[in-house]
């Protein structure tokens, strides 16, 4: 497993990256980074820990909101077991980072 250095609202973290998931990983990066960026933007918020617990929340929501896709190779899309585990990563790492109470 790599490792790759992101930017996340301003903030670096190193994130273990499978090989060849680099392109994916970047994209889920950049997701996180704008959904944060926005609330953070809008003002009313500026504690990090409730920015990531919200923009967790709408792409999550989006995530639901749209029916599952077949995809060339035959898999389906998003599941909720990807998801569950992009949450319980990005919880590990406010904790690592003692953003997250």
């Amino acid at each position: 497993m790599k490792q790759i250095e992101v930017q996340i609202m301003g903030q670096g973290y190193v994130l273990g990256c499978p090989e060849g998931g680099e392109t994916r990983l970047g994209q889920a990066v950049g997701k996180v980074d704008e959904a944060m960026c926005k609330i953070r933007d809008a003002g009313k918020i500026k504690a990090r820990d409730r920015i990531a617990v919200l923009a967790a929340l709408n792409l999550a929501f989006d995530l639901t909101d749209r029916p599952a896709t077949v995809q060339a190779s035959g898999d389906s899309g998003t599941s909720s077991t990807d998801l569950h585990s992009l949450l319980q990563r990005m919880d590990a790492v406010l904790a690592r980072d003692n953003q997250l109470i």
